[in-house]
């Protein structure tokens, strides 16, 4: 956009009327071209020193007559306004992207929920690690993760979880597969070669499990949680479970089975890999304290990440190890480099100390509370032969059983066309189903009875 100057001499209601001229004579003379971004309406209204009403009055001037166009939550966009002019612009852009927006970026399929997230604190975090602490970003970061970091994990896993740790003995990577990678290094130094697995369970722990090459056996899970009886005695092994939100069958293990289970550990001197998933976001009742904090052989691995409480982007995980494993990881850990952003690492350091993290997570349990309920309401009166939900108190998705003769991809995809996102159950487990995963986090509440009612006619046609 070209510098606009605007006579303030005349009267006041007209100014608007000569931003609008201004932004449209460039983009009809070609010095804006399809999908460049205008300036924010409070940006520009800052610059010329007018309100933000009267940038705001020009700019839907310009969408009523098709100049520009506008997208939820991100601004406004010049339109095409005809592909096929010969107007000169001074300079030949017509076969490049406008801008990185249409370079790189494409729009979701599926409807989602902003009000999820305080993006405006989480900028806010991250602008203090730009301005106040930028050195720090002219160096690597620590394999083992930012100090900042894991002291405000530790802290936090203390008070939220039940979880004893101090910050040299936790490990922070780039997501599972980075962390599982480090704790498949140290069993095998360990001498653990052998791996049990819920089952049915999540499909990806296995096959990284086998790619590192240990073996791996399957172990039934029922209500109250995995089979002890059924796991390896009298050989050193690891266990992976997650006792307080089982996947897919939402199983949570009672504290009784749980200090059976570390009882096998301590008699067969195996390990307990302990993935608290989502564990954080129970909706009624408190949420289960983690197996963890019950320890006192040193035998838990204890998982965690903040993909579901933050936004997924964020690849931010973490792992709290026994002290003995946690001197191994130190030994070997210069071998590798941390793939965890180190800008997000600090902005989320920030970002708990903040005490922003805190009260997101209470946000979200009082809001995914309501939108679990809605979902269950709305199949419940739309659908209530054809769907059967699977209920659950935790987490951010809802298994459900679907009774009709359409494959699980077909009902997914006609899920997609309305912006609902489900995934087939038999993609993320070990478990042969045609029960589909609904990620109703991400609807907003007030859209979800509606949605649902949509899609409960598409299913049945």
């Amino acid at each position: 956009m070209k510098p606009i100057i605007l006579n303030h001499t005349e009267n006041s209601e007209f100014l608007y009327l000569q931003l609008y001229e201004a932004i449209k004579g460039d983009i009809l003379s070609g010095a804006m071209t399809a999908g460049e971004k205008l300036p924010s309406l409070r940006g520009l209204s800052k610059e010329l020193g007018i309100s933000i009403t009267t940038t705001e009055l020009a700019y839907n001037q310009l969408l009523v007559e098709g100049y520009v166009i506008s997208k939820p939550q991100s601004g406004y966009y010049v339109a095409s306004i005809n592909p096929d002019s010969d107007i000169p612009t001074g300079h030949n852009r017509k076969s490049a992207p406008a801008n990185l927006e249409d370079y790189t970026f494409e729009e979701s399929p599926y409807i989602t929920d902003l009000s999820c997230f305080d993006f405006g604190k989480w900028k806010k975090c991250a602008a203090r690690v730009f301005n106040d602490y930028s050195g720090l970003l002219l160096f690597e970061s620590d394999p083992q993760g930012e100090p900042a970091l894991r002291y405000e994990i530790s802290k936090y896993i203390y008070r939220f979880r039940g979880v004893t740790a101090s910050p040299d003995r936790i490990v922070i990577g780039a997501g599972t597969q980075q962390i599982t990678s480090h704790l498949s290094r140290i069993l095998l130094k360990m001498g653990i070669s052998h791996v049990s697995l819920e089952a049915p369970g999540y499909l990806p722990v296995q096959s990284m499990f086998r790619d590192a090459g240990f073996n791996v056996s399957h172990i039934p899970v029922a209500k109250d949680g995995i089979d002890i009886s059924k796991l390896p005695a009298n050989i050193s092994s690891a266990v992976y479970v997650s006792p307080s939100n089982q996947f897919p069958t939402g199983a949570v293990m009672p504290v009784g089975r749980r200090y059976k289970l570390l009882d096998w550990a301590v008699e067969n001197d195996s390990i307990i890999i302990e993935d608290d998933y989502d564990s954080e976001l129970r909706y009624f009742g408190k949420p289960v304290p983690a197996m963890q904090g019950l320890d006192k052989y040193n035998r838990v691995v204890y998982l965690g990440s903040f993909s579901s409480t933050l936004f997924p982007a964020v690849k931010i995980s973490y792992m709290v190890l026994p002290e003995e494993m946690a001197e191994i990881f130190r030994g070997i850990k210069n071998r590798y480099t941390q793939t965890c952003s180190k800008s997000e690492q600090l902005t989320l350091a920030l970002f708990m100390e903040d005490g922003y993290y805190y009260t997101g997570i209470k946000k979200l349990r009082s809001l995914y509370a309501q939108k679990l309920q809605a979902a269950l309401q709305a199949f419940a009166r739309y659908a209530p032969d054809m769907v059967e939900p699977v209920d659950t108190q935790s987490g951010i998705s809802l298994t459900v059983k679907v009774h009709s003769k359409k494959k699980a991809s077909q009902l997914c995809s006609e899920a997609k066309s309305i912006g609902l996102q489900m995934v087939p159950l038999s993609e993320v487990t070990d478990q042969s189903t045609s029960a589909l995963i609904f990620y109703y986090n991400q609807v907003p509440l007030e859209q979800i009875d509606k949605l649902i009612g949509e899609l409960s006619g598409l299913w049945s046609s």
